[in-house]
């Protein structure tokens, strides 16, 4: 049973602080090791890393034997993408540049089945190749499938109070670099991020939308978690190896 990735959608909604980080390489290899890791969801970054659908459909495949949670990060939120990714078994998906309640509402119902929603196949890896029921997948939907819209704009930060109201959007995730650039900075340390944090925070918290943004390191995670963020995108696994090469790097050359 699919109970891993079932609850972090439950988990979420519970308010649980939550780990995960981008995938940035589209190998399965690099998916096993971070299943091992004890991170509560992974994120395939396809808006900028080089995941073909072969190498999509490998790791989503491997994280599924494993009731591992994956999001995919899709490129826009064009309707057949996101059919693309969760038939191919992702749990979820992250849309970049929600900048309004239109948008938001079209990536929701397009993540979903009903009426100009979600086209419903039994045959795909989600559905379990036909070996489950049409009212049991349905049900399945509700519960698992996560939908997260990115607030990269000042645009998008006035309309949250509307865009946090839609319904079967799960949460808002802050893009702090996009929005410090959007807002004409070139770092994060700029008086207009923590105003749209606070901003984009207020209107997640009064929708009952779980708060979600990216953080280079856990230290930044411990200082934002004051802001109701509850769930962690932390740096990547690209940033992960070049942290721990140049370490490791840095203390033999110290060594005495």
């Amino acid at each position: 049973m699919a109970e891993q990735r079932r609850a972090l959608r439950a988990r979420m909604r519970a308010g649980e602080r939550l780990a995960g980080t981008f995938v940035k390489t589209p190998n399965v290899a690099v998916m096993e090791v971070l299943i091992l890791s004890g991170l509560d969801f992974a994120v395939l970054d396809a808006e900028h890393a080089p995941f073909d659908r072969g190498a999509m459909d490998a790791c989503l495949a491997v994280a599924r034997a494993h009731d591992f949670p994956v999001l995919v990060r899709v490129q826009d939120g064009a309707p057949a993408r996101i059919l693309d990714v969760l038939d191919m078994g992702a749990t979820g998906i992250v849309v970049p540049h929600v900048d309004g309640v239109a948008k938001a509402e079209s990536v929701s119902r397009a993540a979903r089945f009903g009426m100009g929603g979600r086209g419903y196949a039994g045959s795909t890896r989600w559905a379990g190749y036909t070996t489950q029921r049409m009212p049991d997948l349905l049900a399945r939907s509700r519960e698992e499938t996560v939908v997260l819209g990115q607030i990269e704009e000042p645009v998008g930060v006035d309309a949250a109070g509307g865009i946090a109201t839609v319904d079967g959007l799960d949460g808002l995730f802050i893009g702090p670099s996009d929005l410090s650039v959007a807002y004409g900075h070139d770092s994060l340390d700029n008086p207009d991020l923590p105003a749209a944090i606070a901003s984009v925070g207020r209107a997640a918290a009064e929708n009952g939308k779980t708060f979600v943004t990216w953080v280079p390191n856990v230290g930044m995670a411990a200082d934002w978690a004051k802001h109701g963020f509850t769930m962690f995108v932390v740096s990547s696994e690209h940033g992960w190896i070049l942290q721990g090469a140049r370490e490791t790097a840095q203390a033999v050359r110290n060594l005495s």
